[in-house]
């Protein structure tokens, strides 16, 4: 089943923390800050300062705007994003501090709860058809920076996805239960999300 999520639908979140607020594109059925599934977000950072506290949550962080962001996870880990479409992937109850490279920065967050799912998050810079196998209880979620994509299943003509949408595919109701269902994401400057039960 596809889900198409409008910017118009987006809502301003602040931060666990207090300190900035974050744009929600989406999250688990009855999930609330203190409590979901998964959760897809874009957050501006306009300051140097310490990430609000996840723990029991995987994050991944995606660059999409800006000069960059260097993040000390404060356990020795560092990470450096100075690409457009760099990720980092870590523990959401590290002690993280996020510094600015040079002025503010926009990322694309994926959340999720390290009981319930497993994130594959990839991205795409060029133009390309990106083939995915979902299986019955697994969640696809694709989103493009710049351009509209493509998103097409088998006896499917394809669905267009206008530039700052956000789709959701759940193979649940396409296939019966084992069966895999083959989608196929045409597109650049694409974040595709793939979750998988735990």
């Amino acid at each position: 089943m596809l889900t198409l999520f409008s910017p118009e639908n987006y809502k301003t979140i602040p931060w666990k923390n207090g300190l900035g607020h974050t744009t929600e594109l989406a999250i688990s059925e009855g999930g609330t800050l203190d409590d979901f599934d998964w959760r897809l977000s874009i957050a501006s950072v306009v300051n140097d300062g310490n990430f609000s506290n996840f723990a029991g949550y995987q994050r991944n962080l995606v660059l999409i705007e800006g000069e960059g962001l260097i993040l000390d996870h404060g356990n020795g880990d560092i990470d450096e994003l100075t690409n457009l479409l760099d990720i980092t992937r870590f523990d959401g109850g590290s002690n993280t501090h996020g510094a600015l490279v040079h002025g503010s920065i926009k990322d694309f967050n994926i959340m999720t709860n390290q009981r319930t799912f497993s994130p594959k998050v990839n991205c795409y810079i060029e133009q390309e058809t990106v083939t995915v196998e979902l299986t019955a209880n697994s969640l696809l979620f694709a989103y493009s920076l710049t351009d509209d994509m493509t998103v097409t299943m088998p006896q499917d003509e394809g669905c267009k996805v206008a530039v700052g949408h956000l789709i959701k595919l759940s193979a649940m109701s396409e296939k019966r239960q084992g069966d895999q269902l083959t989608v196929r994401v045409t597109g650049k400057n694409m974040i595709i999300v793939q979750l998988e039960p735990r």
